[in-house]
């Protein structure tokens, strides 16, 4: 995956700032890789918008029967098959009317097991080790003893210490696998951050006619909130777990997606009510209660179903790269608004300070909730990469996204998950890095729900 990053000469650790002796690849207090400190990257996310994606109503109530999607035009990957319903402060695109007030603007500022069914990744059981950790079989081979990642000989402690050089090791969530039959997701703590905020949930269910239905959903902790690593778990797992509940039910697709980031929401304010942040009647909102970002995709009869609420993005890649990839998302984010509203160009808005803070989100001190869904029906096969900015900072525009792909990534989506994720740490992971992999297989005439 990545290359290995030279050490910068550093008077102490970057993530903990305890002194640190020459030749430490690791530091001895918190456990964090020095072999990795990359240089502060130079890179601006642009703005480039393929395919309209617009925020859309949910329907009233989940229909019986799914309403046939739009066919698809040739140079577009598909025609959404719901259109805008009337939204406060949007127009009939779906594009916000006036720029953000600076009190609905939320900065995300970087700091220094599941089932057949399938989960979430978070502070949940990891599907697959840690790459950073050498684990050897016992001679039952029922249990394993996990070996120190800086002297490679010595045991850790329940507690996480090595009881030979005495290095804390690095935390279970700092990397994340997980693959379940045709979708898989990564997520990485990257080179810069001292944890992991993201989480992420993949499942498979079946719907009312015996077809398959497939799940990514992936959070992003917002890092100037409290406990955002909490705030990203619980908001996986509440959607994966509403999904999982309403697609058998045979609940349209779009809806259960507007649902599932509801319920994602009302788990991540949960935290705040926890904690004693929420205060009663809304009168006030705390400033600082756990949040996230929340994007997820379906799979089901036919239908791309896509949903989100903040800046974490859904890509379109066709398995025939002669066919353009897509963005099927639009970012709730201050330089989009500044975009979409004509009062900056894309330069503009991505030069400044603010471009990346977010004016959408989960948590008790968002100002108004605003799912957003839209659904597609492609024509032909394709992959579905569903992300955090940890990824697409370093391939921003779909193109770009593309040719970060693996070409064999449809039918090794785990190591086209990898690789992604292996871009973005070749690129400076500045930032947590979590990426889902979808495979979509266009449906036979006839066959399906739609």
């Amino acid at each position: 995956m990545s290359q290995i990053h030279q050490r910068a000469s550093l008077p102490g650790c970057p993530s903990c700032e305890e002194p640190l002796e020459s030749g430490d690849l690791f530091c001895g207090a918190c456990g964090y890789d020095l072999s990795a400190v990359p240089a502060p990257p130079g890179d601006r996310p642009t703005v480039a918008i393929t395919v309209p994606a617009q925020g859309v109503a949910a329907p009233a109530a989940a229909p019986v029967e799914w309403p046939a999607a739009s066919e698809t035009d040739s140079s577009d990957l598909a025609a959404p098959t719901h259109r805008p319903a009337d939204l406060p402060g949007v127009d009939s695109g779906g594009r916000p009317l006036s720029a953000p007030s600076p009190a609905a603007v939320r900065h995300d500022v970087p700091d220094g097991a599941a089932g057949e069914r399938g989960g979430a990744a978070g502070d949940f059981e990891l599907a697959a080790p840690d790459p950073r950790t050498v684990e050897h079989a016992t001679a039952g081979g029922a249990a394993s003893a996990k070996l120190c990642v800086a002297c490679r000989s010595g045991r850790v402690d329940p507690d996480g210490y090595c009881e030979n050089c005495g290095h804390a090791q690095p935390r279970e969530r700092d990397h994340m696998e997980q693959e379940l039959g045709s979708v898989a997701a990564v997520s990485d703590r990257g080179l810069r951050h001292h944890r992991n905020e993201d989480a992420f949930a993949v499942s498979c269910t079946g719907l009312p006619d015996g077809s398959p239905a497939v799940v990514a959903v992936v959070c992003d902790g917002v890092s100037s909130a409290s406990r955002p690593d909490e705030a990203s778990a619980a908001a996986a797992s509440a959607a994966n777990e509403a999904l999982l509940e309403s697609l058998p039910r045979g609940t349209h697709p779009q809806q259960a997606m507007h649902e599932a980031i509801l319920a994602a929401s009302e788990a991540v304010n949960a935290l705040a009510q926890d904690s004693g942040q929420a205060l009663e009647h809304d009168q006030h909102r705390h400033e600082n209660a756990p949040a996230c970002t929340l994007v997820g995709a379906i799979a089901a009869g036919g239908l791309l179903v896509v949903g989100w609420v903040g800046d974490s993005r859904v890509y379109w890649v066709p398995e025939d790269r002669t066919n353009p990839p897509a963005r099927l998302t639009e970012d709730d984010s201050w330089a989009a608004q500044m975009v979409a509203t004509g009062l900056m160009n894309e330069a503009e808005a991505y030069a400044d300070e603010r471009a990346h803070a977010i004016t959408g989100w989960l948590g008790a001190d968002a100002y108004e909730l605003e799912p957003h869904t839209a659904s597609f029906k492609p024509d032909r096969p394709g992959m579905v990469v569903v992300c955090t900015d940890g990824l697409w900072n370093y391939a921003e525009a779909a193109a770009e996204m593309a040719a970060a792909l693996p070409h064999d990534a449809y039918e090794r989506p785990l190591h086209g998950a990898q690789v992604l994720v292996g871009h973005a740490l070749d690129g400076g992971g500045h930032d947590n890095v979590t990426v889902a992999l979808l495979p979509f297989a266009v449906v036979p005439a006839g066959a399906g729900s739609a």
